[in-house]
């Protein structure tokens, strides 16, 4: 973020008629500092870029709806297609191979690898500013939560078991393994900590400010939700996934959120990942390819829609756990002065495994005794209208919603913020927000230059983010986007694809053959990264590495 950036935001805001943190946000007097805002950042784990009500999807999500009408939602926002690269990049403003959490030949690093010592996390950047700062649900990052900058923390370790995890720690503590008959789900388990800590913060630290780094499993596989949940959505999706394709991308348009055709099903593009076993152990309802719904015979139809009824069913249990979120921001009179994001860490999954304590066919489906993968169909639906899925870096792959709800710092209602923006982005947007910076040495050592830029110009009406490319990378899938042109590869020897992504952002025609020039040029830029990027993760790296 330049000075020059800061100042424009700032003198947007004050032409607005609104100081930086409007007097309606906080309490003080003419000698008091204003109050710097509280920060709750929420995070989905494989939701699609359409499953929220609020960006054409069917499934209700009334509480993150009413945050999208009453504040922003961002319609080109990206994550790094994967769990533990994106968490990485959102809580240091580093693209992940910068700081070795995502793969980076011949160095330690991806999903086992340990960040920089210079690489910190948001939290200790907030620390100084008085910030107390709490962590519930999934980690995912190198370290321990309480050993870097928060305060108290719930790490759901276990992604197997939605009804009886095995490992779950309590700052950084194991807790006993949960009983199946003990009545615990972990998105309301998780919910519950968030409470927990707003709680204990409202009665004993009410003067601070504070950040909530909120990270749901839901709706990762295994599909598993409570049967209540699940009831209410069967039926819904017996259609298949071509109508609710279909009706999505009508939808989308009607909102203004997308303007682009409607990508076409690739019924040969399957799992990133082979589990032939667990296709058989899944049985006959399981098939791998998105083939025409006319094609599949009733048994596969009624479990293909089944599987979309619990996935649904994890996403509304969600929103309802995020309501009850909202109503203690509420309760503490600090709604209007806590800055609410919301997104996913990447697409939704085509992924088809059988984990933790494996699939029971017998047992009623989305139960603890099954374990189920939406698979290609449905996320195909879930990541309308765009292609492919987690892992990939196509469109579905990287895509994400963005809510941004601060009443008392953004002027704009339901209002659609066009230019694109991702999660290396936030560390910056949140430090202008609270007046911090990130350090600029560590033990003496220089901090390289993140490469995030903050959203707050956009939090105007009629302010704009400027930023040179956005890179991505990952298990060989690599992309860059340099204005609305992107180029794009499904895998490390694949041929680069090239979109016009103003024109064509479900990346249907590509336009590599001819207008070889700007593909030639994008792809000397993104190689130009790669080795910058590279040269960064080589820093401080561990002893003997």
């Amino acid at each position: 973020m330049t000075v020059k950036r800061s100042v424009v935001g700032l003198v947007q805001l004050l032409a607005l008629g609104l100081a930086w943190f409007p007097a309606a946000a906080f309490s003080q007097t003419e000698s008091s500092p204003p109050r710097r805002p509280n920060i709750v950042f929420i995070l989905a784990d494989d939701l699609g870029y359409s499953d929220l009500g609020c960006y054409g999807g069917e499934i209700p999500t009334p509480h993150l709806d009413r945050l999208a009408a009453n504040g922003l939602r961002f319609t080109q926002f990206y994550n790094t297609a994967r769990c533990w690269p994106s968490r990485a990049a959102l809580l240091t403003g580093f693209y992940p191979q910068q700081v070795r959490r995502d793969t980076v030949a011949g160095l330690p690093s991806g999903s086992q690898g340990v960040r920089p010592g210079w690489a910190r996390l948001l939290p200790e950047m907030l620390k100084p500013l008085g910030y107390r700062s709490y962590h519930s649900g999934k980690w995912h990052v190198d370290g321990k939560p309480t050993q870097n900058g928060f305060d108290r923390s719930y790490d759901l370790t276990d992604q197997n078991r939605f009804f009886s995890p095995q490992s779950h720690l309590e700052d950084d503590r194991p807790l006993p393994a949960v009983k199946a008959t003990d009545g615990y789900y972990a998105t309301t388990a998780i919910a519950d900590h968030a409470l927990k800590c707003l709680q204990d913060h409202s009665q004993n630290f009410a003067s601070r400010p504070f950040f909530h780094y909120v990270c749901f499993t839901a709706p990762h596989f295994p599909l598993q939700a409570p049967a209540a949940d699940i009831a209410r959505h069967l039926g819904k999706y017996d259609q298949g996934w071509e109508s609710a394709r279909e009706r999505r991308w009508r939808r989308l348009q009607e909102l203004g959120i997308i303007h682009c055709s409607l990508s076409a099903l690739e019924r040969e593009v399957g799992p990133p990942y082979p589990f032939p076993k667990a296709i058989e152990n899944l049985g006959p309802g399981e098939i791998d390819r998105p083939l025409p719904w006319s094609e599949l015979s009733e048994q596969q139809r009624q479990f293909q829609a089944t599987k979309m009824a619990i996935h649904a069913a994890m996403v509304d249990r969600m929103d309802r756990e995020i309501g009850r979120l909202l109503e203690q921001l509420k309760a503490m009179q600090a709604l209007d002065n806590t800055v609410i994001f919301f997104a996913s860490d990447n697409g939704a999954s085509a992924e088809i495994m059988v984990r933790g304590d494996g699939h029971d066919p017998a047992a009623p489906a989305g139960s603890a005794a099954t374990h189920l993968c939406l698979g290609p169909g449905f996320s195909s639906v879930a990541n309308t209208p765009f292609r492919r899925h987690k892992t990939w870096v196509h469109e579905g792959g990287i895509s994400t919603p963005l809510i941004v709800h601060w009443p008392a710092g953004i002027p704009a209602r339901g209002d659609l913020r066009h230019n694109p923006g991702h999660l290396i982005d936030i560390v910056p947007t949140v430090l202008e927000l609270v007046g911090g910076r990130r350090p600029e040495t560590w033990e003496g050592q220089p901090v390289p230059t993140p490469p995030g830029t903050s959203l707050v110009p956009a939090f105007t009406r009629d302010g704009s983010v400027n930023r040179a490319d956005l890179w991505w990378q990952h298990e060989g899938n690599r992309a860059l986007r340099v204005g609305d042109w992107k180029i794009v590869a499904a895998g490390a020897k694949a041929d680069w694809e090239l979109y016009d992504l103003a024109a064509d952002r479900a990346e249907s025609r590509n336009l590599a053959s001819s207008a070889t020039d700007r593909a030639r040029q994008l792809a000397e830029i993104w190689e130009k990264h790669l080795q910058e990027f590279t040269a960064t993760a080589k820093q401080d790296l561990p002893a003997g590495k």
